[in-house]
């Protein structure tokens, strides 16, 4: 199988699934606490945000346009439990402009830290995309400085809102950047930012989708990529992969995984591998997304099959549509894998949604992945559900370990199999234009 481009960022080397040894250093260079939002760009906001509440089971919550004042974007905020995903689209730049000249204020933004002209880069490279991946940190003021002067780009510096929030922007990988968020005082348990108005909810909608897991983001080159999100958040190697442990007779991927010191916040990398057969599906990824950016998102379920049924009954009609099903065959040999875990019903259903589960040495993984959400074949959705690992915090409070049941590395083959007959049949009907053109 052959390898990426580059394993030599720095000190970093991948030694393989079977090899690698977990440990958690506690070596985060801030405080971190956990995923606060993902905020997608997209030309229409309304739209978009509407067909991931409807597909996903998430209400819409808050807003900030034109009927709040904000001349500059609109955005649109959905959440489910702890999860929230927000949507930001531009209104129109002449506007904008006479809304400024008028002002003494510096803009109507309620994310301050948007820009037209990004916008307009990263749109027309990335099409529908995620743009920022937040985290609630302790001072975000701090985790700006503490970051750049361990190597991170910058990309917004820290601005305080309302003397309340503080949110600052680092670079990421390719146009994604990380922002850091933190409150002055304990927010309130629905507040978002400044500058957002609560919607009143018309719709109730709940399929059982919690909060985000993992983000994972492709890029060209593993080691230089892994080496710099280290650096400046410290960070530390949660698991690995190599294109041995997870890759098909045709294509495949290595991947690393980061943590914070809690395991709560979960950014996995892939890159590419060459030499295979067929062109890597991570290769194909970064072509159609014009570089690093975003893969897939994975949100926690409290019944995978419930928020199953309630996405596949709306996956015609506005909704997600989701990747094929594995063979019967693969269903034969999970009863064998986890009849102590699942009972003879939940199998079943495992077999009638589609749904695939894999364990580690600690617990159980149930997971499912959509069709790309969007015109290219890029971003996509995970839902999964973590089966085990329940501890008892400080206060006795019980908690599931992070990364419980692994990352679904007994299905990576079954996936990039799906993902490359998908891939099949878009070659097929290219070539079949092509002939016909």
């Amino acid at each position: 199988m052959g390898m990426g481009k580059e394993n030599d960022g720095g000190d970093f080397k991948l030694v393989g699934f079977s090899n690698f040894v977990r440990t958690n250093p506690k070596s985060d260079r801030f405080g971190v606490r956990r995923f606060h939002h993902v905020e997608f760009w997209c030309g229409d906001a309304t739209n978009t945000a509407r067909r991931f509440s409807w597909g996903l089971g998430m209400p819409l919550i808050a807003k900030s346009n034109l009927s709040t004042g904000n001349l500059i974007h609109a955005s649109y905020l959905l959440r489910s439990g702890d999860l929230q995903f927000l949507f930001t689209a531009p209104y129109s730049p002449s506007i904008a402009a006479a809304a400024a000249n008028q002002t003494t204020d510096c803009s109507s933004a309620a994310i301050p830290t948007f820009d037209r002209a990004a916008f307009l880069s990263f749109s027309t490279s990335h099409g529908l995309a995620v743009r920022a991946i937040a985290v609630e940190v302790e001072d975000a003021e701090l985790a700006f400085v503490t970051s750049v002067a361990h190597g991170a780009k910058p990309s917004s510096r820290p601005i305080f809102l309302d003397n309340r929030v503080v949110i600052a922007e680092v670079r990421l990988y390719g146009d994604v950047v990380l922002r850091y968020v933190s409150y002055k005082s304990p927010a309130v348990s629905d507040e978002f930012l400044p500058g957002f108005e609560p919607v009143a909810e018309s719709f109730p909608l709940d399929f059982g989708i919690r909060r985000l897991d993992h983000a994972v983001g492709n890029v060209p080159e593993l080691g230089p990529a892994v080496s710099y999100v280290k650096g400046f958040t410290g960070f530390h190697e949660f698991a690995e992969f190599t294109s041995e442990d997870v890759g098909t007779s045709e294509s495949g991927l290595n991947s690393v995984v980061l943590s914070n010191n809690d395991e709560t916040v979960l950014i996995p990398m892939n890159e590419p591998v060459y030499g295979t057969k067929r062109k890597s599906q991570i290769q194909t990824y970064l072509e159609h997304n014009e570089g690093a950016g975003v893969q897939h998102l994975a949100l926690v379920s409290e019944d995978i099959f419930r928020t199953l049924r309630e996405m596949r009954s709306r996956s015609g009609v506005g909704g997600f549509e989701f990747m094929p099903s594995p063979p019967p065959t693969y269903y034969k040999n999970l009863r064998h894998r986890a009849a102590e875990v699942l009972t003879e019903e939940q199998m079943k259903e495992c077999q009638e949604l589609g749904i695939l589960v894999d364990r580690d040495d600690q617990g159980t993984l149930l997971q499912i992945f959509t069709k790309p959400v969007g015109d290219r074949p890029t971003i996509f959705i995970e839902i999964i559900q973590r089966v085990g690992c329940m501890m008892k915090d400080e206060e006795g409070k019980l908690y599931q370990k992070g990364g419980c049941g692994g990352f679904g590395k007994g299905n990576f083959s079954e996936l990039f199999k799906s993902i490359e007959e998908y891939e099949k049949t878009l070659e097929a009907k290219q070539a079949a234009g092509s002939a016909t053109a």
